[in-house]
């Protein structure tokens, strides 16, 4: 007992008798370890219950040099290889009580089909495994007699993973469960029937200051590395187009609009239908202040230019214009036939990486909380890299739509920026 109590971290001790809920979810960074910890739970937990544990990555074969080992090794640690066998052919660990744990892969479905009784689930880098895989598991847990438990342990991803939007927000479908911020400052935070538990090298007593000062080192030449390995934060991947970028409830954003003196409205439209997005934005900016305001959205796919011309009808009435995608001339000429105030907006070579610096140049960019798929888009939108790890400044991570239909609605709108009004102060005084 005496060198169990010497091989746990502090931060881990409720932890690891805590059974009160069906899910257990640990975020951390490298080197904190959770996945020990885990291991150590559930050998404790298997020791005093006859249960049935099933440990899965998404590739069966890691098992081996990862949660396999682990649990071997603390097997022997513990003093238990006499009581406890672990066999490799295949990889099982059999306890004297009747309690096993078996592991499987994700990339083997098949086999999960056979498994009956499992009142225990370890999910190793859940982030790796689909979500379908993951409500596959849901359906596997089950016991007659027994509380039910699945414990997902990661390291943070993109916060586009199905993760981070199942345990904590996806703003796609305005969902919070819980704001990751809360978890970070809090550390442990129970939510309904989910026990959250954050940690870092720090909280790792046995890790040595060479590992910890590697990671500190991240911080200074790759910040999303630093961000996931030292800080176990999730985030978004890559180097973010629109920094500015923020969300406000819709209600304050029309009364911000309301009290601007003289904004100027523009609309903006890409058009899609299969893959693509038929994309409709209204904006209103602030030139005083250089702000930009997006209030209204409509964003769907797989529509005929009839239908799509009868969910827009209201533009009809209004006779706002849009300016849109100047490479659909077919479909401009359509809606300019069924009475709508439409007309192209310019491409040319280089508009892409144009038209972005544009929309950079607006000190805020602020989104009504209604406009949901802009959201989506436009909050973690990151730039492509090439082969040499650099950014590709007119390319990005996906193809978004309202982000092109930004582009179209501040055609020849320029945002004069420090460099412009020095140009403009130059030329109207004659001082090079």
């Amino acid at each position: 007992m005496t060198t169990l109590e010497k091989e746990v971290s502090p931060h881990f001790d409720d932890f690891l008798f805590d059974w009160s809920t069906k899910f257990q979810f640990l975020v951390g960074g490298y080197g904190s370890g959770k996945s020990y910890h885990i291991a150590l739970k559930i050998i404790l937990k298997l020791l005093s219950e006859k249960r049935t544990a099933l440990v899965v990555r998404e590739v069966y074969d890691t098992h081996r040099d990862s949660t396999y080992s682990l649990l071997e090794e603390l097997v022997i640690d513990l003093g238990l290889e006499g009581r406890v066998k672990c066999m490799t052919s295949p990889m099982q660990i059999r306890f004297p009580n009747g309690s096993k744990i078996i592991f499987k892969g994700m990339d083997k479905p098949a086999k999960l089909k056979s498994i009956n009784n499992i009142s225990l689930v370890w999910l190793e880098e859940c982030s790796e495994i689909k979500y379908a895989g993951f409500k596959e598991l849901l359906g596997r847990l089950r016991h007659p007699t027994l509380k039910l438990h699945m414990i997902l342990s990661t390291n943070p991803v993109g916060e586009d993973n199905w993760s981070f939007k199942h345990f904590f927000k996806d703003e796609m479908n305005n969902r919070l469960v819980l704001d990751d911020a809360e978890l970070y400052k809090k550390r442990t935070v129970i939510v309904n029937d989910t026990y959250y538990h954050h940690s870092t090298a720090d909280d790792n007593f046995f890790l040595p200051e060479s590992y910890v000062a590697q990671l500190d080192e991240l911080k200074d030449y790759d910040p999303d590395l630093y961000r996931i390995a030292r800080k176990g934060h999730f985030g978004v991947n890559g180097e973010k187009v629109l920094p500015q970028f923020e969300v406000q409830p819709h209600d304050e954003v029309m009364d911000t609009i309301r009290r601007t003196i003289n904004p100027l409205k523009r609309v903006g439209m890409d058009f899609g239908f299969e893959d693509s997005y038929n994309a409709v934005v209204r904006l209103a900016i602030d030139q005083e202040k250089k702000i930009l305001y997006i209030y209204w959205e409509y964003y769907k796919n797989k529509m005929t230019d009839d239908k799509t011309a009868e969910d827009l009808k209201e533009f009809r009435e209004t006779r706002e214009l849009i300016r849109a995608d100047s490479a659909e001339p077919k479909t401009i000429e359509f809606f300019k036939q069924n009475g709508f105030n439409i007309r192209g907006a310019k491409k040319f070579q280089g508009s892409r990486l144009q038209y972005t610096k544009k929309v950079k140049r607006f000190k805020k960019i602020v989104c009504s909380d209604r406009c949901t798929n802009t959201i989506y888009e436009l909050k973690p939108l990151t730039y492509k890299k090439n082969k040499r790890d650099e950014i590709i400044p007119d390319e990005f991570n996906i193809d978004p739509h309202t982000f092109s239909a930004i582009w179209y609605a501040l055609d020849d709108y320029e945002v004069s920026d420090a460099k412009s009004l020095i140009n403009r102060y130059k030329h109207l005084t004659g001082r090079g």
